[in-house]
């Protein structure tokens, strides 16, 4: 048996080699883990718990379905970002006739303050389930003021450190299955084998899952913050892309969207093996799926599904607000960014808290979140085509993307996401008005 030698003489350096690269990738994880974490906000919870307790595990091998597919996406909108050293709204701008940015823009701007509203009242329905006795919209209002708070008193590098941490609430939804004990055979033959039902039901449903996995909001954000990443760690305005940087940018997303997926995976795993068994068939909101868990799986599974949705959120909204704030920003070229103080970039903080707002108020005017989620769906759906479209003209071409084009892997999957969205799309017009 041979034992590994240091220069030093003394064994183990191959494990310190491992640890290096380890800490490495960890340190390097950053837009791309928040904006895939970000994806398992409350409303995409509710969407993945209706999956699994009207349909049981038959579900599951979209979570395999929609990584790759994720992961070229993102990572496009990624190396766009790098490579430009602008969101996709200044690429657009500065490439595109106006009439397609602002086209952009009138789809998403409504979406995710619906988006945001849904979340932030899903919040206080299932921090009002832990507490009784404070009311859901007094929940959602302190929610609101500590969001605000949080993005306007923190610089960039201190939110993304905060974002980080809250990542890893996402872990809990991957001990409840663990608790509940479903029978694993059948687990792993719904992952691996698709399972397709050719009723209106079932094809709804893999459009919503379709929808909430694959949002264009993520896509804006993921590009932005490559570019205020790189620039804040190399402090320059323009980033040298070599392949280096190509390479942690690429792991960095690929772990996001791996880490988004694994958590869809679990929570349908969840809903399919206790709600779906016990004939609990109609969820619409968080709150209902926290309260059927727990007669059917105990206390801390119940629990931990709640602090799981206020978890989800608290890491989700500021995504939200902030897209939309770099988005308008970009647009009309005033001043952004999460590490400027409130009076150096006031517009930009202004649009988060109009539409942290706008979406606190969506409670007061009695749209639920089940309506406000569905609009969400259907604004996101007729979107997301025509901008997966745009990403892989952009990412195609040479005269923005110099040597850093698509490869043909990219491609593939880039043209097999916008063929399946637009299915998804014309799927979700069809289920919403027939």
């Amino acid at each position: 048996m041979s034992t590994t030698i240091n220069p030093t003489g003394k064994p183990g350096a191959a494990p310190a080699k491992k640890d290096s690269r380890l800490k490495r990738i960890v340190k390097n994880l950053g837009p791309g883990l928040i904006t895939g974490a970000s994806d398992d906000d409350p409303s995409g919870i509710i969407t993945y718990t209706q999956a699994g307790s009207q349909f049981g595990l038959s579900t599951l091998w979209t979570a395999l379905l929609t990584f790759p597919l994720m992961a070229a996406m993102q990572g496009m909108a990624a190396r766009i970002g790098l490579v430009t050293s602008h969101g996709l709204t200044g690429t657009l701008r500065l490439h595109y006739p106006k009439w397609v940015l602002y086209s952009m823009i009138f789809f998403c701007f409504p979406a995710v303050v619906m988006n945001i509203g849904a979340d932030i009242q899903s919040m206080g329905a299932v921090a009002n389930l832990l507490v009784p006795a404070i009311p859901a919209f007094s929940f959602s209002i302190f929610f609101t003021a500590m969001l605000l708070f949080a993005i306007i008193r923190y610089p960039y590098q201190k939110m993304a450190g905060i974002l980080k941490w809250l990542c890893f609430g996402l872990l809990l939804y991957l001990i409840v299955p663990f608790l509940v004990h479903p029978h694993w055979p059948a687990v792993a033959r719904n992952t691996i084998i698709p399972t397709i039902h050719l009723d209106k039901d079932f094809l709804g449903i893999l459009v919503a899952i379709l929808g909430t996995t694959i949002s264009p909001y993520l896509f804006f954000w993921q590009a932005t913050m490559e570019v205020e990443d790189q620039e804040h760690n190399t402090r320059k305005k323009r980033v040298i892309v070599d392949k280096k940087v190509l390479e942690n940018m690429r792991s960095d997303v690929n772990i996001g969207m791996f880490f988004s997926n694994l958590v869809m995976f679990f929570v349908i795993l969840t809903a399919g093996a206790v709600l779906f068994p016990a004939g609990i068939k109609k969820i619409d909101t968080v709150e209902q799926a926290a309260q059927a868990l727990k007669p059917l799986a105990g206390n801390l599974s119940y629990t931990l599904f709640a602090v799981g949705v206020i978890g989800t959120g608290f890491l989700a909204i500021p995504v939200l607000a902030g897209c939309l704030s770099y988005m308008l920003a970009e647009t009309f070229q005033f001043s952004m960014g999460l590490d400027k103080k409130f009076n150096e970039a006031k517009r930009f903080y202004g649009v988060i808290c109009v539409s942290l707002i706008a979406g606190l108020c969506m409670q007061f005017l009695g749209l639920s979140p089940v309506k406000a989620l569905l609009y969400t769906a259907i604004l996101y759906g007729l979107t997301s085509p025509p901008l997966i479209a745009l990403i892989l003209h952009i990412a195609n071409n040479k005269k923005i993307m110099g040597e850093n084009t698509n490869s043909r892997l990219s491609n593939v999957l880039g043209f097999f996401t916008l063929i399946l969205m637009t299915a998804a799309a014309i799927g979700l017009v069809y289920f919403t008005f027939t």
